[in-house]
């Protein structure tokens, strides 16, 4: 519903964002928040991420990719259907300026473990201690800790080319 996008957009009013979202109400409340608090620095794309990247957004010219709780799938025979995979990691990789910050957060465990492997698998990218911004807590978060699962942040970098990898 946008709560999290407001909280960082506001403590970070230097920078830009790009909100991604196909779920109609949430893209509704985070334009009325945009509205009431002012901030001049969001923009709202009601789209599939994917589709987004592809074509409206130019190869390097993102300095991060936050994708806080993404759909985790926890069926097995969904996992095909979550987002991270190796042609995704692939876009972002060329979406990303060098030194760019992809910052993950699940409460699914295999799905953490997952992405970690995809990522690691990708030669243009390395672990990174930490990403741009503080992610707020989410209304996901705070689901995940009731269930009892752990939270897990993930942070990877775009090295400048593949040759850094070696």
């Amino acid at each position: 519903m946008g709560e999290t996008t407001i909280e960082i957009a506001r403590a970070h009013p230097q920078a830009d964002f790009i909100a991604v979202e196909v779920h109609g109400p949430g893209v509704g409340s985070l334009l009325n928040r945009i509205e009431k608090e002012n901030l001049p620095n969001i923009r709202i794309v009601r789209h599939d991420a994917v589709e987004v990247l592809e074509h409206m957004i130019g190869d390097g010219a993102l300095a991060a990719i936050h994708l806080f709780f993404p759909d985790p799938w926890p069926k097995k025979r969904h996992h095909k259907r979550r987002l991270v995979q190796p042609a995704f990691v692939s876009l972002v990789k060329d979406k990303l300026s060098a030194g760019g910050i992809v910052h993950l957060a699940t409460d699914w465990p295999d799905y953490a473990d997952q992405i970690a492997a995809v990522f690691s698998e990708n030669i243009f990218f390395e672990k990174a201690q930490s990403g741009l911004v503080q992610r707020p807590a989410t209304k996901f978060e705070a689901r995940g800790r009731r269930l009892g699962n752990p939270i897990r942040d993930l942070y990877f970098r775009r090295r400048e080319t593949a040759r850094a990898a070696r």
